[in-house]
């Protein structure tokens, strides 16, 4: 969603629930926006602003790498990848569709969306084979999708209906999750639904959410699902980020009805969240630009566990540790519990 902006801000110290986070170490300081990331080969891959693509070694911080995709300062908030390749779609039209060698990080566009409207929310891969990236819609209001399917990207046809206003963040990457059964896309705005895919036959159906919506500003911008029943909805408004009403939700039958969950009890504006590996869903992180939060009950409620403030998006690393990104950096978190 264009409206979208980033907000900096300063960092300051842990909260008083400091306990349960061991550490959280800056392992790269750059002029960047970070909203995407991808985990590979023990590295932290990101891609960003300034038309920037890197990695940060996990094993050893100082082996770093960064390249243009770009001459052109093009805006990345998507990143996907399969066994070879590392794939990314600028925001601004015409959307360019980057593939990276994964072995020599070579680019090439092997595919552009050039509407007017074309800006690119996300960018999932269901398995090596198969993906899915979400656009605002033309001017016809259908649910804009390209689909990665035989090694290639095409635009997915179908008949879905957006309402005026409705669109989506590219907040974090995470508005699209999928299971072996389904894929979900959380939208946004002056309407908050889950279109919910059935991968075995292209089906789309159509779910409302109570999660707080009605203006360009508001809606869900994040989700993550635990297999096909369990999933976890969060967001809020940018434009107030400290407000904390029916901005999380919980769903156990696969999208279709959700729950709002501590509302008036958690720390805001939430851009990304994660369920913990091996959790099976019931341990969950999730950052905003002014907290890093967790639940340990499956979204029930939440505690704040550090005001470190400029964090976008997140990824478990492994039980206990989580990579963040955001405004001019990265981090990695030790978890203790």
């Amino acid at each position: 969603m264009k409206k979208l902006f980033s907000i900096v801000f300063l960092s300051v110290g842990l909260t008083a629930f400091s306990q349960q986070v061991e550490s959280l170490e800056t392992i790269l300081n750059d002029k960047i926006s970070i909203r995407a990331l991808e985990l590979y080969d023990n590295k932290v891959w990101y891609s960003g602003t300034d038309s920037k693509f890197g990695f940060v070694d996990l094993k050893d911080y100082k082996n770093q790498k960064q390249i243009r995709l770009s001459e052109e300062k093009l805006q990345f908030r998507t990143l996907g990848q399969n066994k070879t390749s590392f794939y990314a779609i600028n925001i601004e039209s015409p959307a360019r569709f980057f593939k990276i060698d994964k072995k020599d990080l070579k680019s090439q566009v092997i595919f552009k969306d050039t509407a007017k409207t074309a800006f690119y929310d996300a960018l999932h891969f269901v398995n090596d084979k198969l993906a899915y990236t979400f656009s605002d819609a033309d001017k016809d209001h259908l649910l804009k999708l390209a689909v990665y399917k035989d090694g290639k990207w095409n635009m997915f046809k179908n008949n879905v209906t957006l309402n005026d206003g409705e669109a989506a963040f590219a907040a974090s990457n995470t508005n699209i999750s999928s299971s072996k059964k389904y894929l979900w896309i959380a939208t946004g705005g002056k309407a908050s639904r889950i279109l919910r895919m059935n991968l075995k036959d292209d089906k789309i159906e159509v779910f409302n959410t109570p999660i707080i919506q009605g203006e360009s500003s508001q809606g869900m911008y994040s989700i993550d699902f635990y297999e096909d029943r369990f999933g976890i909805a969060v967001g809020g408004d940018y434009t107030k980020q400290d407000a904390n009403i029916n901005n999380i939700a919980t769903t156990t039958d696969a999208g279709e009805t959700w729950q709002i969950q501590a509302s008036g009890q958690n720390a805001g504006y939430t851009t990304c969240v994660k369920i913990k590996p091996g959790s099976k869903g019931k341990e969950i992180i999730a950052v905003g630009d002014k907290h890093i939060s967790y639940s340990s009950d499956f979204g029930k409620t939440w505690k704040k566990i550090s005001d470190e403030k400029g964090f976008f998006v997140c990824q478990w690393i492994d039980a206990n540790k989580v990579v963040l990104a955001g405004n001019s950096k990265i981090a990695v978190m030790k978890l203790k519990f």
